[in-house]
């Protein structure tokens, strides 16, 4: 079975992974010109981790990333309003991971290329349309170099090209934009000594729009070094005084002292990693609203061009990859490709659809709005409760990932065999 991958990140990249570890030889197709280590930092929760593990990942994942042991919801002067442990410490078989985006990225495209080929992923095509037949899906793209177009032939189109996926535009041309709360993010990283026990990911605030968020990347090359820090400061504007630039606009460090100014944490210099931040940039925070289908035919969706959701429990990345491992068992189950989409589809879609919605309704970070709501006291239980809520909505909880069977498809002779001849 031919299958062609739409979009190049991390959601792409997995899903070419677990693809070529179920037999197929995909191919995968990205707009940008070069592939970079871009962006600021990411969280992969257990069952994410666990996929990656299997997908024989474990040990370069681990040389990359950090294993936050605790998650600490804070007030805005940074008194703890409660705490959970997080990965192993929790319990779970495998940690959780907070590794900067770009360099996860060109891990998993090190791989790809390793173990499909240095021509397995195909740079600076520019996704435009396809065509369904009885026989498979004809995809069409231009090539942004030359300006020619280029065809490829398929019996699968995957599209993970993210939240604003062209593979979905022409399965839903009628869809309006991104749906936005008002909240904006800025984001950046910076060199600076670690908070707290050096293990913790901090969200400190209450509700969306007064949010202070922080948490290790790196560690120090040195004793005397400072680690690297992944923050986001969420702002609201109003919907008659939009921010000037549009998404992705750079935040000058004036402006992000200024918006830090009216927070007293002390157990972090806001000047400093202000100041320190080699760029900050601004995104609105946006979702989509669930859909009724993903897969039509030979054509789905996967990640961010699925179910892009509010970054509420550090949760869309993670579901990507567990898409990835979903759809690559579905299509290894089965030789009828429309049936096999199928399958994926009602496996993950209702599931993740109940994930974008519990985030429009703050998710786990429920517990800091209810706690500004209350002076920060909570009724006993309460934060537990709601964090085990989630965590079961979202396959997460400590049974559920330790013990759910397998997504890895046994490779037998006469596949490899057609994989590799």
């Amino acid at each position: 079975m031919r299958v062609t991958v739409v979009g190049g990140g991390i959601a792409g990249l997995t899903c070419a992974l677990s693809l070529h570890a179920a037999g197929f030889a995909p191919r995968v197709y990205e707009a940008a010109r070069k592939v970079e280590a871009v962006g600021v930092g990411i969280n992969l929760l257990p069952h994410a981790v666990r996929e990656l593990d299997e997908l024989g990942l474990d040990g370069e994942l681990a040389s990359v990333a950090l294993p936050p042991h605790r998650l600490s919801y804070r007030d805005r002067t940074g008194e703890t309003v409660w705490e959970e442990p997080l990965g192993r410490p929790a319990g779970y078989r495998w940690p959780q991971y907070s590794v900067h985006r770009g360099r996860l990225q060109m891990l998993l495209l090190a791989a790809v290329r390793e173990r499909l080929g240095p021509d397995s992923v195909r740079t600076g095509l520019l996704f435009q349309r396809f065509e369904q037949s009885a026989g498979g899906v004809r995809a069409h793209f231009l090539d942004r170099s030359s300006g020619l177009p280029v065809v490829d032939d398929a019996d699968v189109l995957v599209g993970a090209d993210g939240i604003d996926s062209v593979v979905r535009s022409r399965l839903y041309p009628d869809e309006s934009l991104p749906n936005g709360n008002g909240v904006h993010m800025w984001r950046g990283v910076a060199r600076h000594p670690h908070i707290l026990d050096g293990r913790s990911i901090v969200v400190a605030g209450g509700t969306p729009g007064a949010k202070f968020v922080a948490y290790p990347i790196e560690d120090p090359a040195t004793p005397a070094a400072d680690a690297l820090v992944n923050w986001v400061l969420e702002v609201r504007h109003g919907p008659s005084a939009p921010p000037p630039g549009g998404p992705g606009r750079r935040v000058t460090a004036a402006e992000a002292r200024a918006g830090l100014s009216s927070w007293n944490l002390p157990w972090i210099d806001l000047t400093a990693i202000a100041e320190r931040s080699s760029a900050i940039f601004e995104y609105p925070m946006l979702d989509r609203d669930p859909l009724p289908r993903w897969s039509f035919g030979r054509v789905t969706l996967l990640g961010d061009a699925a179910h892009p959701m509010f970054p509420m429990g550090m949760n869309g990345g993670s579901q990507s990859i567990v898409d990835s491992r979903v759809l690559a068992w579905c299509l290894a189950r089965d030789d009828d490709a429309e049936a096999a989409l199928r399958r994926y589809d009602r496996m993950r879609r209702p599931a993740v659809n109940a994930i974008v919605l519990a985030n429009r309704d703050l998710g786990p970070e429920e517990t800091i709005a209810r706690a500004e709501e209350h002076d920060g006291e909570l009724p006993l239980g309460q934060a537990e409760e709601i964090a085990t809520r989630y965590k079961r909505l979202a396959g997460a909880t400590v049974p559920q990932v330790n013990t759910h069977p397998s997504w890895t498809v046994p490779v037998i002779a006469a596949d490899q065999e057609r994989l590799h001849g």
